[in-house]
């Protein structure tokens, strides 16, 4: 007899975005005339960078040629495009292998799976608020007994707070963990990890044989140079941290879908040899994976470096002017508001002590504005929203026209 994976079952609510889609709708149901205005979802809006996508056509042309086509991949990526991202890491002055870079169809997907590498029993920390995937996947991996209405948060893990008063960046785990899950540019409050507050956790991974799991999705969002964009950085970080990241929002590539994971070869946790994570973690691409799409990888490697990486960057300082755009708006009608300096998000404070699906409901109706409301993303994230800088200039201009003049006061 089958049976579910009742894992699922212990989630405790409908996906956040989902569910801000279901309210959407709903509204647009009873107001069918109404034309909303999206800040919400982190969805890029605008053109591809004309290099890359001229190398994805080139990569079309030599697959419509029996003489040049291609099937399958190396499962761990393209050699070029790995090479490619080791010599990108050089920037930073991080110098690693190009075969501790694993190529993906995407971020979101390897933030999920990495928890495969780590048995059933680790304890699991995570910044709070979180980008949902990090929580979600690990409670459908078995790692939670359910969530807790009194503590709003699941048993069996542990949840560093980001708050006003520690600047949203997380104090240190009061006691032993396993598994770290840090986001830097956050998702989602914008905040930003210096040298020294990554040094803190680096250290401590290494004293308890712990391992960190670092999302730098958004590290070309990165302006401040004294801000470190890669975990590596941090001087032994090679030995207890997995970094992941994107071409999703630097290039574009959100539904072309293109990541990477870099998994180094000095990684140990507590009961594993040097190497040996790294070789896990190819041999689960290498059954679970075909590797990422051809086409997307040649305009991966062709974001990399020369005009490509020039158009990239342009594509950055347009979501970067609409987030400047955002906040100072935000920011006139006297609401308290983080980010969008080093990040495409503005993490603003809920007026009148509102809930974030009040605000949420309440610039949907009144303002016909969509935003994320910063409950979905963790229990401190609540009494905040999230409003993303991705959309067409002209209607960011607008939705923010549309906030200034029918807010007042949250009434």
């Amino acid at each position: 007899m089958a049976r579910i994976n009742d894992s699922f079952t212990k989630l405790s609510a409908g996906y956040l975005f989902p569910e801000i889609a279901r309210r959407t709708n709903a509204f647009l149901k009873e107001n069918p005339d109404v034309e909303l205005m999206k800040l919400g979802i982190g969805n890029t809006t605008e053109a591809l960078p004309k290099t890359l996508v001229q190398a994805m056509k080139d990569k079309l042309d030599l697959l419509s040629n029996r003489e040049t086509y291609s099937g399958y991949g190396d499962e761990q990526g393209d050699t070029p495009s790995r090479i490619a991202l080791k010599d990108y890491y050089k920037n930073y002055n991080v110098d690693l292998d190009a075969t501790e870079f694993f190529i993906s169809d995407g971020a979101k997907a390897d933030a999920a799976n990495i928890q495969q590498l780590f048995s059933l029993d680790s304890i699991i920390a995570f910044q709070d608020p979180a980008y949902p995937v990090y929580v979600d996947s690990n409670v459908v991996g078995g790692r939670t007994e359910g969530y807790d209405p009194l503590l709003q948060g699941y048993k069996n893990f542990v949840y560093l707070p980001c708050t006003e008063e520690n600047n949203f960046i997380p104090q240190l785990p009061e006691t032993k963990v396993d598994l770290i899950y840090l986001c830097s540019p956050n998702n989602p409050t914008g905040a930003v990890m210096t040298h020294q507050e990554l040094k803190r956790f680096v250290d401590y991974a290494n004293e308890n044989k712990a391992v960190i799991i670092f999302d730098s999705a958004y590290s070309e969002y990165i302006k401040d140079p004294s801000l470190p964009r890669s975990i590596y950085e941090v001087e032994g970080a090679k030995n207890c941290s997995i970094e992941i990241n994107s071409f999703s929002k630097n290039a574009g590539f959100t539904g072309v879908r293109l990541g990477w994971t870099i998994v180094p070869k000095q990684l140990v946790c507590q009961d594993s040899k040097e190497g040996q994570l790294n070789s896990m973690w190819n041999r689960r691409q290498c059954t679970f994976f075909n590797g990422a799409s051809n086409i997307a990888q040649a305009g991966g490697l062709s974001a990399l470096s020369g005009e490509g990486l020039k158009e990239c960057k342009t594509l950055v300082d347009y979501y970067m002017g609409n987030a400047k755009i955002i906040k100072e708006g935000l920011e006139s009608i006297s609401l308290v508001c983080y980010g969008g300096e080093n990040s495409p998000y503005i993490w603003a404070k809920t007026p009148n002590n509102m809930t974030s699906w009040e605000f949420f409901d309440y610039l949907l109706t009144k303002c016909h504005v969509v935003i994320t409301p910063g409950s979905g993303f963790g229990p401190s994230g609540e009494n905040y929203i999230r409003v993303s800088s991705y959309g067409h200039r002209e209607n960011v201009i607008k939705a923010i026209a549309s906030i200034k003049e029918n807010f007042i006061n949250g009434n």
